[in-house]
């Protein structure tokens, strides 16, 4: 009779679940026999617990009777939805600026201008100018979207300048040799071509602007995933602070997923010969 094995995939899905279930396992001993402190490391109930209270209305303390939603008056999913707002904004401001530019960096004189102070702003962290943008723009959204942009911006730009540039000579002489327009050659060439590159740096993008997400709302970030996930820290909510995280880190990774799913979608050919 055949017999049947799993498929690499299930493999790795069954991998990952075991590891999973021992990371858990492992995290409820170190609570249960108390080598750690409750307040560096509560336990996965506890954590569970933080997250079941961020999600639904109770007491805002033991026998009161007045009743509060969530955390910070917001339940956790919306403190997700505020922080993915804000970077959706942020990261499409992003891509509506940096690919543009990149094609025009890529294509004419203004690369060689601008590339420098692309890479200096590409390489300074978020804190460097939260302050300053603070300053110019408040502790509103405003701020936020901008320091948002400011991540996702330089790899965004970067993405689409490596893909112009690794566009064939031939290619475009091809097309240039049929009688093709500059406008055409762009439209028929640079931009196919140059869609794999510039699909991999807003996911890069995305993921700079999701790190950027705490820093972007420790001032006056709630809502906000972030902010929420600051705010505990400060007032020494340790569950709450692990379930933030837990649904930052969960977050990001679909939206990673989503992302990929769509670069398959436009670009199927890329990775084949």
């Amino acid at each position: 009779m055949p017999t049947t094995t799993a498929t690499p995939a299930r493999r790795r899905l069954l991998i990952h679940v075991a590891s999973l279930v021992g990371f858990v396992a492992l995290w409820w001993l170190v609570t249960r026999l108390e080598l750690v402190r409750p307040l560096f490391l509560p336990s996965p109930g506890a954590v569970w617990d933080a997250f079941v209270r961020a999600n639904t209305d109770h007491p805002v303390s033991a026998g009161s009777d007045r009743i509060v939603r969530g955390e910070q008056n917001y339940y956790l999913w919306e403190h997700l939805v505020a922080s993915l707002q804000r970077i959706g904004i942020g990261v499409g401001a992003g891509i509506a600026l940096g690919v543009p530019l990149g094609l025009v960096m890529a294509t004419t004189w203004l690369g060689t201008v601008l590339e420098p102070y692309l890479n200096f702003l590409r390489s300074l962290p978020p804190l460097a100018y939260i302050g300053l943008l603070i300053v110019w723009f408040g502790i509103g959204d405003t701020s936020k979207i901008w320091l948002l942009f400011l991540a996702a911006f330089p790899p965004i730009t970067m993405a689409t300048i490596s893909g112009v540039r690794g566009v064939r000579e031939d290619q475009v002489n091809a097309v240039l040799t049929l009688g093709a327009s500059r406008r055409q050659v762009l439209t028929t060439v640079m931009l196919p071509a140059t869609l794999p590159e510039v699909l991999t740096g807003i996911r890069v993008a995305v993921g700079f602007a999701w790190t950027t997400v705490v820093a972007a709302e420790i001032a006056n970030g709630i809502p906000g995933i972030g902010g929420l996930a600051y705010l505990a820290g400060e007032q020494l909510q340790s569950a709450l602070v692990i379930a933030c995280i837990v649904v930052i880190g969960l977050a990001a990774i679909v939206l990673d997923l989503g992302l990929k799913s769509l670069e398959k979608r436009l670009v199927p050919w890329r990775g084949r010969a």
